[in-house]
C-alpha cells in the first residue's frame, strides 16, 4: 500500500520542485498540503472525529512558506446523510520574507457544521453549512461557510477501493459585516482511494479575497492526504472523500 502511494506522490513531488524554481519569485502560484486523519461515524458508531494539519507556501513547490494551521472535530452521524460536527482549531500567518519575526496574524477558531449528502449516481454532492466564532489577534469576529461539492468516480459506480474521481466544489464565505461578502473558494481535483483507509488528491484552488476597497485572487496547487481509521463492526457503505478545511 504505502508503495503505491509513494509511486504516486513521488511524481508529484518531482513536479512541484520543478514549478518552484520557475514560479517562486513571482509567486502567482501558491501550495497548499493537506494531511487528515478522520474515524467516520456510521449507523453503529454514530460519535466520530477527525484532526487535520495543514500548511500552505506563497510560491509553488511549497516555497515561501506563509501559513500553517491544526485542528480538530467531534461528529455525530444523525443518519449516513445527515452528519452534525462540532471544531476548534489555530491559525498562523507568517512573512514568507522573514520568518523570524514570528506570525503576523493569530487565530482561533470554533465552528458548528452540517453535513448533508446526495447520491445521485454516479455523482454525489455535498452540502456543508458552517457558521464559525473567530479570534483574530484577539478580535471577535463571525463567519458562515456554504460549500456545494461534487464527486464523480471515474472506474466504479461508488467510490470505494481502487477508484478513481474527481471532485470539484465552490464555497462562499460570509460575514456579519459589510461588506458582508468575504471570500469565494474554488476547486477542482484529480483523486484515488487506495482502500478503506488511504485516499490522495491532487489539484488546483483558487481563493478570492473581498474587501471594502479591492478584491485579490490567488491559484494554488493543493495535495491533500487522507488517513480513515476503520473501527470493528462497522457499517459498510459509501463514504464520501471530503476535506475538513
Amino acid at each position: 500500500m504505502l508503495k503505491n502511494i509513494t509511486r504516486l506522490i513521488l511524481p508529484l513531488i518531482i513536479l512541484t520542485v520543478c514549478l518552484s524554481k520557475v514560479n517562486a519569485q513571482d509567486s502567482k502560484t501558491g501550495t497548499w498540503g493537506i494531511l487528515t486523519i478522520v474515524m467516520p461515524g456510521d449507523s453503529v458508531h454514530r460519535w466520530g472525529g477527525y484532526t487535520e494539519f495543514q500548511g500552505r507556501t506563497n510560491g509553488a513547490g511549497f516555497s515561501q512558506f506563509q501559513y500553517y494551521e491544526a485542528k480538530a472535530g467531534v461528529s455525530y452521524d444523525i443518519d449516513k446523510n445527515f452528519i452534525a460536527l462540532l471544531g476548534t482549531g489555530t491559525y498562523h500567518t507568517y512573512d514568507y520574507f522573514d520568518l523570524g519575526k514570528g506570525p503576523l496574524t493569530n487565530e482561533f477558531r470554533v465552528w458548528e457544521q452540517m453535513t448533508i449528502n446526495q447520491f445521485l449516481t454516479p455523482l454525489k454532492f455535498e452540502h456543508r453549512y458552517r457558521v464559525e466564532q473567530r479570534w483574530v489577534n484577539g478580535d471577535y469576529r463571525n463567519r458562515f461557510r456554504y460549500r456545494l461539492n461534487m464527486f464523480v468516480p471515474l472506474n466504479n459506480k461508488k467510490i470505494v477501493a481502487k477508484t478513481w474521481f474527481l471532485s470539484v466544489f465552490d464555497e462562499i464565505f460570509f460575514t456579519n459585516e459589510v461588506p458582508n461578502f468575504e471570500r469565494n473558494r474554488v476547486s477542482a481535483a484529480l483523486g484515488y482511494q487506495f482502500d478503506k483507509k488511504w485516499i490522495l488528491q491532487a489539484g488546483w484552488i483558487n481563493q478570492r479575497n473581498y474587501t471594502p476597497v479591492t478584491s485579490s485572487a490567488k491559484n494554488n496547487m493543493m495535495f491533500t492526504l487522507m488517513y480513515r481509521i476503520n473501527r470493528k463492526n462497522t457499517a459498510d457503505h459509501e463514504r464520501l472523500p471530503t476535506t475538513n478545511d
